[in-house]
C-alpha cells in the first residue's frame, strides 16, 4: 500500500484544494512538525524548508490520476492548484483513516498567505534557538522579505495556535 501517497492525498482533500507548491510543501513541512505522520525528510532551501521526496511523492500522484494539477497563469506569475480526483478518493477509501485533528489544522493553513507560511516554517526550522535567535535567523536566511515586527508576532501566535492540534 501507498501509504506515505494517502497521507498526502487526505491533507490536500481535507483542505479541499491548495494552491501553490511552495504553499503546499509548507503547509505538510508544518504539519510535520505539529506530529502528523508525514515521512518526507526537508532541508532549507531558498523559500524555506523543502522536501524533494514530497515534490517526487506529488508528480507520481498526478501521474496516478490521485490528485490534479491545474497549472494558472496569473500574467506576472504562474501557480499550480491541487485538488483530489474522483480517483484520488477511490483510493483513500483503502487507506488508513485521517486522524481527527488533520482536517481543522488543514484548513487553518489553507486560509493562510504562502509568504506567511514560509515564515512560519522557516521560524519551527529554527525552533531549537530562542525565539531572538530565531528571528535573527530568519532575518539573515530570508532578508528579500523583509518580514515585519508585526509579521514575525503573528507568526509565533499561529505556531501556538497550531500546537493545540499536535498529534500527542
Amino acid at each position: 500500500m501507498l501509504q506515505e501517497h494517502a497521507k498526502i492525498v487526505q491533507f490536500i482533500s481535507v483542505a479541499e484544494e491548495v494552491t501553490g507548491r511552495k504553499k503546499l510543501q509548507k503547509m505538510i513541512y508544518i504539519a510535520k512538525r505539529m506530529q502528523f505522520p508525514f515521512a518526507e525528510k526537508y532541508e532549507l532551501h531558498m523559500y524555506g524548508p523543502y522536501s524533494e521526496e514530497l515534490t517526487l511523492r506529488v508528480e507520481e500522484l498526478c501521474e496516478m490520476g490521485f490528485i490534479n494539477e491545474q497549472f494558472i497563469n496569473k500574467g506576472s506569475y504562474s501557480q499550480y492548484q491541487y485538488n483530489v480526483t474522483d480517483e484520488g478518493l477511490r483510493f483513500l477509501e483503502t487507506a488508513d483513516p485521517v486522524h481527527d485533528r488533520l482536517t481543522g489544522f488543514a484548513q487553518k493553513m489553507q486560509v493562510q498567505s504562502s509568504r506567511f507560511l514560509e515564515l512560519v516554517s522557516t521560524l519551527l526550522y529554527f525552533d531549537h534557538l530562542d525565539k531572538k535567535e530565531q528571528i535573527e535567523k530568519v532575518h539573515i536566511v530570508k532578508n528579500k522579505l523583509r518580514f515585519t515586527e508585526q509579521e514575525m508576532t503573528a507568526a509565533f501566535d499561529f505556531i501556538e495556535e497550531m500546537e493545540n492540534y499536535v498529534v500527542n
